[in-house]
């Protein structure tokens, strides 16, 4: 049976978090009322998380919120799965999926600030093979007007897709391709660049495995595997000891199910094959759109970095104005969304309802429109198997959710949205 944690143990979760040595010089903890929020509101968020769980909706959730870099809420309820009991704690391992792509986009905006390039360079300056792609028209094939710049792999807008859905050839040969198999970053370009693109490069906004590909450019700029270059250059600097693309074997035991819900059955069910603990061990292809291993605490570090202006633990990532410059709205109004994202609150495949996009972010530029409580100008972004973060600088606020429900029908990032900022009493003064 499911079990749950009550709010005394959150509490516990939450001073054993701030004791771990690499967090202690970065965040602390303190009550909520001491950042202009209210500890009983945010109570709330506890109650939807023990509800989801109670009601079988999810095997187990973990939250974590944060205002002015101090930890106010940290709650975890339920179990790693429906076949293992072992309940959720502060060092949990998670898939993080597609939160990969925020960490390589400040990957690659670490090499921009170094002039390694510019956002308007084509991407074959650094992987020639993209130099002459080809562009599907509906029944034939064509040679693509433009190059693919780095600026619209950043934004999605590079003409790449997933194929997630085979409602066209090119869908239909990503999945042929089997891309998410190959053994590296060299093969999957390769076999990727002969593949039409879905359109016109700049023409659509369109999610894709342009991380990826930035993942393969991170390459060939540093001479390192992109693996080692995160974990020189991110990973180490700011004490995130538990990401990774491989979990240690030393950590297994840390790492939790995922799952899918089964809607005859109205249950969950674990996943298979393809998301089981073997698929995060001894990997050679390095996915920068999708494939890191992470803790609740470890993605506050990184999403506290970003928060300060790019610095945590006396270690520069980025420059606060490139961080500023990351989290804008670079989509102009001309360009139309044709694929889904995984955003918190939006669903990208008709309009962008109240939200653009940067460079490696999803940002709310009218909360209004988007239908949920937000800040204009916050950003985020989230996982295949339900994770979610995002940093709302308006209200100097960092809230983060892990779980593990592929393709979850549920509106919980809405609820969890709403339950944190019910929870604020003083909004944040510039």
């Amino acid at each position: 049976m499911i079990r749950t944690m009550n709010r005394f143990l959150s509490l516990a979760l939450i001073a054993a978090l701030c004791s771990l040595p690499t967090q202690a010089e970065s965040l602390k903890s303190v009550k909520a009322e001491k950042v202009g929020m209210s500890s009983e509101r945010l109570d709330r968020l506890g109650t939807l998380n023990r509800k989801y769980v109670e009601e079988g909706k999810l095997a187990g959730v973990m939250t974590m919120v944060a205002r002015h870099g101090k930890v106010v809420h940290l709650n975890a309820e339920g179990v790693f799965g429906v076949n293992d009991e072992t309940p959720l704690k502060e060092d949990t391992l998670f898939r993080i999926y597609s939160m990969t792509k925020p960490i390589t986009a400040v990957a690659l905006m670490m090499l921009y600030e170094e002039g390694a390039f510019q956002l308007s360079d084509p991407v074959s300056k650094f992987l020639p093979q993209f130099e002459k792609m080809t562009v599907w028209k509906g029944d034939h094939v064509e040679d693509a007007k433009t190059q693919i710049t780095m600026h619209q792999l950043l934004t999605h807008t590079s003409g790449l897709t997933y194929g997630f859905h085979k409602k066209n050839p090119v869908d239909e040969r990503y999945q042929k391709e089997k891309l998410n198999e190959v053994k590296d970053l060299d093969e999957f370009i390769d076999k990727l660049t002969d593949i039409p693109l879905l359109f016109e490069p700049g023409e659509r906004w369109n999610y894709s495995v342009a991380s990826d590909v930035l993942g393969a450019v991170a390459e060939k700029i540093s001479g390192q595997p992109y693996d080692e270059f995160l974990q020189e250059r991110i990973f180490d600097p700011l004490g995130m000891s538990d990401t990774f693309f491989n979990v240690p074997a030393e950590k297994l035991a840390r790492f939790t199910t995922n799952h899918y819900w089964n809607p005859k059955e109205k249950k969950l069910g674990a996943m298979g094959e393809q998301n089981s603990i073997n698929q995060f061990t001894g990997r050679t292809l390095f996915s920068g759109g999708g494939g890191l291993v992470s803790t609740i605490g470890d993605y506050m570090k990184f999403a506290e970095m970003l928060r300060r202006g790019g610095i945590l633990n006396k270690a520069r990532i980025l420059s606060p104005k490139t961080i500023a410059y990351m989290s804008m709205n670079h989509l102009p109004a001309t360009v139309k969304a044709t694929g889904s994202g995984e955003a918190p609150g939006t669903n990208l495949s008709t309009t962008f309802k109240g939200t653009g996009f940067g460079l490696g972010f999803g940002v709310w530029t009218d909360p209004a429109l988007s239908g949920v409580m937000s800040s204009e100008g916050a950003y985020y972004w989230g996982g295949a198997a339900g994770t979610l973060f995002w940093i709302d600088p308006e209200e100097d606020l960092i809230a983060i959710g892990m779980m593990q429900l592929m393709g979850s029908p549920w509106p919980y990032r809405r609820e969890m949205m709403v339950a944190t900022y019910q929870a604020i009493n003083e909004l944040n003064k510039p």
